[in-house]
């Protein structure tokens, strides 16, 4: 999921200024969740109010392989095995964040 640091309700609230920073942000996101996870692409999704169940501007993106059951705006939702699996998982996107150009 990717955040803008100064609070924006939702996308129209974002200033005009942001908004290329934060999509870039989400790139950048994007193409670290694909090497860290060896998905072959990714889901970027973003609600504007209607579902929005934290009123904070955010940009979920979702690795994606072949076959790997997303229907729409729902994605199979599973938990990591451990806090551990999960605390890996993050460090190698934030490994990939900072080899990225």
């Amino acid at each position: 999921m990717v955040v803008p640091a100064a609070h924006a309700e939702t996308l129209l609230d974002l200033p005009d200024a942001d908004v290329g920073a934060f999509f870039t942000t989400v790139k950048r996101v994007a193409a670290a969740v694909e090497q860290a996870m060896a998905a072959k692409g990714t889901f970027i999704a973003m609600n504007n109010r209607v579902s929005q169940s934290v009123p904070h501007l955010h940009v979920h993106v979702v690795p994606r392989s072949p076959k790997d059951g997303l229907r729409g705006f729902f994605w199979p939702r599973t938990k990591y095995p451990s806090d551990d699996a999960a605390a890996a998982c993050a460090g190698r996107i934030r490994d990939a964040l900072r080899a990225l150009p």
